[in-house]
């Protein structure tokens, strides 16, 4: 059975205590975070959205301007009884540049999407049009990603991650279907949980932050880059 606490050659008294006065706020902030994912799933059954329009291009990045389809929301929808994944990508519109936030949560999705997608599809979603999305993911190397362009569309600015002016927000939306076809939005999350909490709504969603916040100096003002993940691979 592996032990609770390792101790440590030269390890003093007081680290120990502390540590474990660590490991007992740890367990609490577990099972608070459970608490909260069963309020989440709880949720009464949500209102009805309207199947919103999207452009969609081939699977294939490499097709480069191929072209496009349409696809509605209820659509992507793979399997009776599974729920839709949708991030809302801050690109397109007065979002002229790739957000640096955005695409390393999504740089993220793109190693675990084949193992969500066992339980709940899932689409990335932006205002940027079809050929400059897929540029994008090209060169991120995205193959897994289901990318839709809604920049025609209302979608983003009534899920709350577009304004009247056409900026843009990062926003994490879950939907389902009824068996009659019906879409519900189901839960939205924003990055902005408060006034004073501009970025952390949906921190869950990537491992940077957490290893960072397990060293001394936490994670600081550290900020994510397009260009140093493609330099060092």
């Amino acid at each position: 059975m592996v032990r609770l606490q390792t101790r440590l050659a030269g390890e003093s008294e007081e680290y120990l205590a502390a540590r474990e006065e660590l490991r007992l706020a740890e367990i609490d902030l577990m099972r608070h975070r459970e608490e909260v994912a069963a309020r989440r799933r709880a949720l009464p059954q949500g209102p009805p959205v309207e199947d919103y329009v999207f452009l969609e291009g081939p699977a294939d990045l490499d097709a480069g301007d191929a072209p496009v389809r349409e696809v509605r929301l209820g659509e992507l929808f793979t399997a009776p009884d599974r729920p839709l994944i949708v991030y809302h990508f801050m690109y397109g519109k007065r979002q002229t540049d790739a957000c640096p936030m955005c695409t390393l949560w999504i740089d993220g999705f793109s190693n675990i999407a084949h193992h969500v997608t066992r339980n709940a599809d899932f689409a990335v979603v932006a205002a940027a049009d079809p050929p400059t999305l897929r540029a994008h993911a090209r060169a991120r190397r995205w193959p897994r990603l289901r990318l839709l362009s809604c920049g025609d569309s209302t979608f983003k600015y009534d899920l709350g991650s577009e304004d009247e002016e056409g900026g843009q927000d990062s926003t994490v939306s879950v939907f389902t279907r009824d068996p009659d076809g019906t879409v519900r939005h189901f839960y939205s999350v924003h990055p902005r949980m408060a006034d004073d909490i501009a970025e952390r709504g949906i921190d869950l969603l990537a491992p940077v932050w957490h290893l960072l916040d397990l060293t001394p100096g936490g994670r600081g003002d550290w900020y994510p880059s397009l260009d140093y993940g493609l330099d060092h691979g």
